[in-house]
């Protein structure tokens, strides 16, 4: 598993958290023989003193096995932790680094799920590994020596305890572990219809189906229920079949000892030795159950997180960078999403300070089409060039510079207006942003606000009506002032006249600056110097308003359509 390279930036901790636990059972397994030696030289011999010495040795060991407990406690903690944010830290890089395809393939709820639940399993399993995955087995076996040492026959009752708990460990782990990772899959889907219904609610309640949402949910919170319980009632066996079997032991050890007292083979605190150690073996063993539930849970989380890790990067075949005849140029390019071809044989030129307009029907490749400008996805054949550099190959740096996009469904982050604009563009001024407030129409959106740029933005912009959201992502688009903006259908929301008002305020800006408009509405790309008309993944028609309309079916019914719209 890629997981485990991550402990050695913690060696340190992984070697001194079971070492202090080590010293702390060594002295623990000292403990029954002094016991032994106070009843036999002190009780039973009559010598006080032994007593009051062996005491005093108890008390010292005592302090001194805290001492290391404590040590081996923060070591092991401190580990964990550690480690469990350096594996969420490289789990969020690593999809970050993912293309959108991938992390879309992923799911939000899987991704989520895995650094949260899955990320904090396993650090459970790091913290109780470092405590126990040495000291309970050492503890069980020293205890199995001492009894060998006061005597090999009773040692044969320890023997036969080991092995038949070593064996219900292991099936136990061997049933739960998959059971487990069942579990964690169905946390998933949980999570993904919690998530859809939070973020839905309005619809949810708009159509009134609050009740069958409910009884959704529900079912698949009964069905993770369900699978935890099974993993669960097997895990829970661990605990009475460790009690059941070392009480047997223990009623054999009392028999056995019994026996061997009567006929002067053993003494009586010899007996209570190999009791106290038969009672560690308990406690150990019990632990270490716990210790199993816990590694197996870890386990079956750290496939889902190593799942993610093991993820190879898209690899893109960087084309050369070539001397074109055009700002952007779309060589051959396709592109698919989902298994589907999505763009077919795309042949585009759009000249600097160009603005282009890009329409066409629901699913024609409108957005696909966009985003392969801006790098989101990667063709699936051809090259895109920009100022003659091949997107594929281009830095995210890169991107930036030459590419700002507002998307269709506009998106702002928790924190405050300024904190937005300056998401995109860190080194925007104040008059940056100021500027690219009144350019996207959205003086109205800050100056109703108290604080002004400093008006706090709810997660989501909640706090926002819709036009108001997509004017601020508009906002921060253009405050990126790169050489080409595109608009992804992101003024839906707004009315004729501040549409209107927006492209003339976007068009006064620069003539060096190209635009890329997608629209459904005609009316908002009949200035565009080209307007592309996409149908089912293909370029149907290319030129002005009024060449589309003579020569375009497509365009043309698109225009009458909303014509009448328009008339009714």
């Amino acid at each position: 598993m890629k997981i485990f390279k991550y402990f050695s930036r913690y060696k340190a901790g992984c070697v001194l958290a079971p070492l202090f636990k080590l010293v702390e059972a060594l002295l623990e397994l000292f403990i029954p023989i002094i016991v032994a030696k106070i009843i036999d030289d002190g009780v039973v011999g009559g010598n006080g003193q032994a007593i009051t010495y062996g005491v005093l040795i108890m008390v010292a060991l005592g302090v001194l096995g805290l001492g290391f407990s404590i040590a081996g406690q923060y070591f092991s903690a401190k580990t964990a932790v550690s480690y469990s944010s350096d594996l969420r830290e490289s789990i969020y890089k690593k999809l970050m680094g993912l293309s959108l395809l991938q992390t879309e393939k992923l799911g939000t709820a899987k991704m989520i799920t895995t650094m949260t639940s899955d990320v904090q399993k396993v650090q459970s399993g790091v913290n109780l590994a470092l405590r126990l995955l040495l000291r309970s087995p050492f503890v069980v076996l020293g205890a199995f020596i001492a009894a060998l040492i006061i005597n090999v026959e009773i040692a044969i009752i320890f023997a036969t305890i080991i092995i038949v708990l070593s064996i219900v460990v292991v099936l136990i782990m061997k049933i739960t572990m998959p059971k487990f990772s069942s579990a964690q899959r169905t946390l998933d889907e949980v999570s993904l219809v919690a998530r859809e219904n939070l973020t839905g609610t309005r619809v949810i309640r708009a159509f009134g189906v609050e009740n069958k949402e409910k009884d959704d949910y529900l079912k698949k919170i009964s069905a993770l229920e369900k699978m935890q319980n099974n993993a669960g009632k097997i895990s829970a066996l661990l605990n009475p079949l460790t009690f059941c079997v070392i009480n047997l032991g223990i009623i054999a050890l009392l028999y056995f000892g019994g026996v061997k007292v009567e006929v002067g083979a053993l003494t009586c605190g010899a007996v209570i030795a190999l009791y106290d150690y038969m009672s560690q073996i308990l406690v150990e063993l019990i632990k270490f159950a716990n210790l199993v539930v816990s590694i197996s849970k870890a386990l079956s989380s750290g496939k889902r997180i190593d799942e993610i890790l093991s993820i190879e990067e898209e690899k893109i075949d960087a084309k050369k960078d070539v001397k074109n005849s055009a700002f952007i140029e779309f060589k051959s390019v396709s592109a698919s999403y989902g298994g589907g071809e999505v763009l077919s044989n795309i042949d585009i030129k759009i000249e600097k300070g160009q603005t282009v307009g890009i329409i066409g029907g629901t699913g024609s490749g409108k957005s696909t089409l966009i985003n392969l400008i801006g790098g989101l996805y990667t063709p699936k054949d051809g090259a895109i060039y920009i100022d003659g550099k091949d997107v594929s190959s281009m830095t995210d740096g890169d991107r930036k510079s030459y590419v700002s996009i507002a998307l269709q469904k506009p998106v702002l982050f928790k924190g405050t207006i300024k904190s937005n604009l300056l998401s995109a563009n860190p080194n925007a001024t104040e008059s940056d942003m100021k500027r690219a407030i009144e350019i996207a129409q959205a003086v109205d959106v800050v100056k109703g606000k108290e604080n002004a740029l400093n008006s706090v933005v709810e997660q989501g912009g909640r706090n926002f009506s819709g036009g108001q959201r997509q004017r601020l992502s508009l906002a921060r688009a253009i405050v990126c002032n790169s050489q080409i903006l595109i608009l992804d259908d992101s003024s839906s929301a707004l009315d004729y006249i501040t549409d209107l008002n927006l492209r003339r305020a976007i068009k006064n800006q620069g003539e060096n600056q190209t635009v890329i408009i997608v629209s459904q509405r005609t009316a908002s790309l009949k200035d565009a110097d080209k307007i592309i008309v996409l149908d089912d993944g293909k370029i149907v028609g290319e030129g002005t308003h009024q060449t589309l309309y003579e020569t375009c079916e497509v365009y043309r019914e698109i225009e009458d359509s909303q014509k009448m719209e328009d008339g009714e």
